[in-house]
């Protein structure tokens, strides 16, 4: 199958703009699978409660999520794409899942970062993987990928694609998504996004790009740019992520030892 993301520099407030920047890259890409970043549509530096609920949207019936549902359909595309959900006085960072059938799934965000604390309530979906044409499917978003337990729980559940839609402002996840890649024998596709918002005085967020696929043998497949916008697309086979064996005898899942955790 084919994956791959689209790493651009969102528009903060301008859902409409931004919406048809990504319809416009990708409509004619040509790929099973495509991740975009976290809160792709809106821009990601909130400064007030009233700014999170203005920009909210229910999950499914959302215009947002109705819009990539039907370019899924349109393409017969798998789109992964982080928004902010609205559920009635309840907000949440999430991510959804589209397909060639429309709507899939959501996920919300298990681990929030800085002050999406001030704005957001922590996930309560668990984590989530989609058996779907293109592959066992899981979703992460940004700070998941900070705690082992995350993509652990996913290729647990069998994930083979772990999708990972971000807006990274510290350094460190392009170095250590490989090594999460192979303690689990997963892909990753981390879309992340590039730019920098200035929204709060004194408090500047540059976001570090470097979008990637990585490969359940912990090499990187394809990187994109620190500062510039890539829409890039590989070859990977979902398959080889299912054979957890290291030799003829020593295999990471069958290996676990949870008593001694």
């Amino acid at each position: 199958m084919k994956a791959g993301f689209y790493q651009f520099n969102p528009a903060f407030g301008k859902k409409e703009e931004n919406l048809k920047k990504v319809l416009s890259a990708i409509t004619d890409a040509d790929a099973d699978l495509i991740v975009l970043p976290e809160f792709f549509a809106t821009g990601y530096q909130f400064v007030s409660q009233e700014e999170v609920s203005g920009l909210s949207e229910p999950i499914p019936d959302g215009d947002t999520t109705a819009r990539l549902s039907e370019l899924s359909r349109q393409k017969g595309i798998y789109l992964v794409a982080g928004l902010p959900e609205r559920d009635g006085d309840s907000f949440f960072n999430s991510a959804v899942l589209t397909g060639p059938d429309g709507f899939i799934g959501v996920y919300r965000k298990t681990h929030l970062f800085f002050e999406e604390k001030l704005y957001f309530s922590p996930g309560d979906t668990g984590f989530k993987v989609w058996d779907t044409k293109a592959g066992r499917i899981g979703i992460m978003i940004c700070f998941d990928w900070f705690f082992p337990e995350a993509m652990r729980a996913l290729a647990l559940m069998g994930a083979d694609i772990i999708t990972h839609p971000s807006n990274l402002v510290l350094p460190y996840c392009p170095a250590a998504m490989p090594i999460r890649c192979l303690e689990n024998r997963v892909f990753a596709v981390t879309a992340n996004r590039v730019g920098e918002e200035n929204r709060k005085a004194g408090q500047s967020l540059r976001f570090i790009g470097q979008s990637q696929i990585t490969s359940p043998e912990g090499k990187i497949v394809i990187r994109a740019p620190e500062d510039d916008e890539a829409l890039l697309i590989a070859e990977i086979n979902p398959e080889t992520a299912r054979n957890k064996d290291l030799n003829h005898l020593n295999n990471i899942f069958d290996d676990r030892r949870p008593d001694m955790y």
